[in-house]
């Protein structure tokens, strides 16, 4: 394993938005297209209003802005309108909202885990709204993470049951994957890594499951170290977290993301609805993500999941949100958030949804711009 040193709150009125845009449209081009934005589908051909082009490029979320230019139109993340828009990021209401309750030392003060406003989670979300990275500010955030992970209470949970670790991985997971993607890491961070690597089950995953008989990987357990060690490997070209990844991506591929493999049923009601975030949990949209930037979302067992994704497309080409796991009430409740993500509606888009849905399919050859 190579060593490693790295080194708002904003409310919109979503469907005002989109009947300003005009998405209700006929996309194949029979009512009001002026598109010359052509996407290829597995089965057709569409066109895509340049409405909807708009709605993402001028959302009023930069983060959601960002997505756009980097996840559609692979712009260089170098580029200065970037730059520039990361700083925007940076100083956004929602961003500013999910730093809110930091005391004057830097720090959230309580447990770094609290669901979803303690320091593990807030630095998780920064990492996934592309937060400029190497802000010295969030460093106290960090040490909060670390201290905790690193902590000998915390190891004491550790427990090996017949040859296999039993742990949340996804908790090293997430603090690894944020730590890379915020430029946060230090001497202690390669450590995730090498611990992340000794955990891994036999068929390629992770498991917190502390019953004897359990032999199988959890998709929760496994689908952020996966996602964590892909950002490792891609960032140092480390074989042994490359290899764990390929070991990772078959818990997923050979249950077509979704399926048991004993009876080909949905293994739960939860996978099959989107979401945004996702926190720790799981759902196609999101294991379909890290598959596709892991290298794998042309396996042709992707493809169960991407037509069960292309089947949730309303009929603007945009996604709804089915199900959430934040609440907005009770701050000092479990599983509250700081900020609103859309909310849910079988009828109407979710932004955050849609940009990662089109990624998915971008990637996967079934939407070309």
């Amino acid at each position: 394993m190579r060593n490693l040193w790295l080194l708002d709150n904003l409310t919109i009125d979503i469907n005002k938005d989109l009947s300003q845009h005009n998405l209700g449209l006929d996309l194949f081009g029979t009512k009001g297209s002026n598109s010359n934005h052509d996407l290829t589908w597995s089965k057709r051909m569409i066109k895509i209003s340049n409405n909807l082009i708009q709605f993402l490029t001028e959302h009023p979320d930069a983060a959601i802005r960002y997505k756009t230019f980097t996840q559609l139109f692979d712009e260089d993340t170098s580029a200065p309108k970037l730059k520039v828009l990361q700083e925007q990021i940076r100083k956004s209401p929602r961003i500013q909202t999910l730093l809110s309750e930091r005391d004057t030392q830097g720090k959230i003060p309580f447990s770094p885990y609290k669901k979803w406003n303690g320091a593990h989670w807030v630095l998780t979300t920064l990492a996934e709204l592309d937060y400029p990275p190497g802000d010295e500010r969030l460093l106290p955030l960090r040490d909060q993470v670390y201290e905790w992970l690193f902590s000998s209470e915390h190891k004491k949970k550790i427990v090996t049951i017949e040859g296999k670790t039993r742990r949340c991985a996804s908790q090293e997971a997430n603090a690894l994957f944020s730590s890379l993607a915020l430029g946060l890491t230090d001497e202690r961070t390669p450590l995730f890594v090498k611990n992340l690597l000794l955990w891994q089950w036999p068929d390629g995953g992770w498991n917190c499951d502390k019953n004897p008989k359990a032999h199988n990987s959890s998709f929760m357990e496994t689908i952020t170290p996966l996602r964590a060690l892909n950002r490792y490997a891609q960032m140092t070209a480390d074989a042994e977290a490359r290899s764990a990844v390929k070991r990772a991506a078959e818990i997923f591929l050979k249950r077509h993301l979704y399926k048991r493999q004993s009876t080909n049923e949905v293994i739960r009601p939860e996978f099959i609805k989107l979401h945004y975030p996702l926190y720790w949990h799981y759902d196609i949209l999101f294991g379909l993500k890290n598959i596709a930037e892991a290298g794998f979302i042309n396996d042709e067992r992707c493809n169960d999941a991407l037509d069960l994704l292309e089947s949730k497309q309303l009929t603007n080409r945009v996604f709804p949100a089915e199900g959430r796991y934040y609440r907005q009430i009770h701050p000092t409740a479990s599983k509250y958030s700081l900020v609103d993500w859309g909310g849910v509606s079988k009828k109407h888009v979710n932004p955050w949804v849609t940009i990662d849905a089109l990624y998915v399919l971008k990637q996967s050859g079934r939407l070309k711009i």
